[in-house]
């Protein structure tokens, strides 16, 4: 898909090359994460694909063909963009925007419309918001926008500049989640820069740490946390990392407690709240009829709700922050953390419930990583729930 042979870019013929001896291949559907300190080469690397920088020595291949053969600006309107500043264009509106390179393209008004509307509905975002400006937009939704704009062509390649580094902490946790969900969709293959190592253990199919202007290691994040290849790489990664510590356990559909206490959104309150009194937890996930998690309520809710409603449907709360089984633990656990969750559900792809992971379980196993003791992780119905 994208490789580099012996690239090297010199911004002067005295100095120190921003980039040297960049050999690297990417292949087709891979997220891979440039990351490393401030002036490390690192966007400069992603910009030299797309001929924001020149090259100044050495080859780039982009299916087979080296950009520098190719028109610049045909070639950056084959690739997707996304930078953290976002840069949509004010006095357009949203639809405008996320139509932007097909216009430029010569697409016709109906297909610019029909891939405008087909995108939006992927994120999550009314159909609506097509017709208002950025301005009206939180930064959050502007984001999105933003990767909208840069898969509206279905470019197989897209280039990603640190894209949520401006957000607030919960909703850059939320886009992360969401584009990756999406990236693995769609197929895409993904070259993203950032600062943050939380953020490439969470993303990354493949982390490339760079310092200097070379590559120090390539690897997958386990790899790279279990193994790293020099000082620097320890050092970068930071020794307090869950991986090195637990190597055993990296991912949470290892931990999950596979029996959490459920109703489905027919259930009575009166019902609802005898489970609870049952099981000895103060809160109940709510699912349908498939299994597929639709929310969560609580005693708090139910009370606010018993002499107005009668159904678990009428006091739910449906908002509510999941999990994939194969996320990664210290990811997990960093957010629930933040969040103040006391636990966080557990979904398939599908949006099957699978399992929670709980604030004891966790407890559990920090307790063992610490001090070394302790046996197997009790994840056992009755150990979880009653601390629920």
């Amino acid at each position: 898909m994208l490789e580099f042979k012996d690239v090297v870019k010199k911004y002067n013929d005295n100095g120190k090359p921003a980039v040297q001896n960049m050999n690297l291949k990417v292949e087709k559907g891979e997220f891979v994460v440039f990351i490393g300190p401030s002036g490390c080469g690192k966007t400069t690397t992603m910009k030299m694909i797309n001929r924001l920088q020149e090259p100044s020595e050495g080859k780039i291949f982009l299916n087979g063909k080296n950009v520098l053969d190719q028109d610049p600006v045909h070639l950056r309107r084959s690739i997707g963009y996304v930078i953290q500043q976002i840069g949509l264009i004010p006095h357009m509106t949203v639809g405008e925007n996320i139509s932007l390179v097909g216009s430029l393209l010569k697409w016709d008004k109906k297909r610019q419309q029909a891939r405008a509307e087909e995108l939006i509905k992927i994120v999550d975002l009314p159909e609506s918001f097509l017709q208002r400006y950025p301005h009206e937009l939180s930064g959050g939704q502007q984001q999105r926008i933003g990767v909208l704009r840069a898969l509206a062509v279905d470019p197989p390649l897209i280039l990603m500049d640190e894209p949520f580094g401006a957000l607030d902490p919960i909703t850059r946790d939320a886009l992360q989640d969401e584009f990756k969900k999406l990236q693995k969709e769609m197929d895409k293959t993904i070259v993203f820069v950032t600062h943050d190592m939380d953020e490439a253990i969470k993303l990354a199919d493949k982390i490339v740490i760079m310092n200097q202007g070379e590559i120090v290691q390539v690897g997958t994040p386990d790899d790279i946390l279990r193994n790293p290849v020099n000082q620097f790489v320890e050092d970068f990664i930071g020794k307090d990392r869950l991986l090195q510590s637990r190597p055993d356990v990296t991912r949470v559909e290892q931990i999950i407690n596979e029996h959490p206490v459920t109703v489905t959104e027919d259930t009575t309150l009166k019902d609802a709240i005898q489970k609870m009194r049952e099981s000895r937890v103060d809160s109940v996930l709510v699912v349908d009829g498939s299994y597929r998690l639709k929310g969560y309520v609580d005693i708090e809710m139910i009370d606010a709700s018993f002499r107005k409603k009668t159904y678990v449907s009428e006091a739910m709360e449906s908002d509510i922050y999941s999990v994939m089984k194969g996320s990664l633990l210290r990811d997990t656990m960093r957010r629930m953390l933040r969040r103040g969750s006391k636990y966080v559900p557990v979904i398939a792809d599908d949006q099957t419930l699978v399992g929670i992971v709980t604030r004891a379980t966790l407890a559990d196993m920090v307790y063992d990583t610490i001090w070394g003791e302790g046996s197997n992780l009790d994840t056992s119905p009755d150990h979880t729930e009653t601390v629920l």
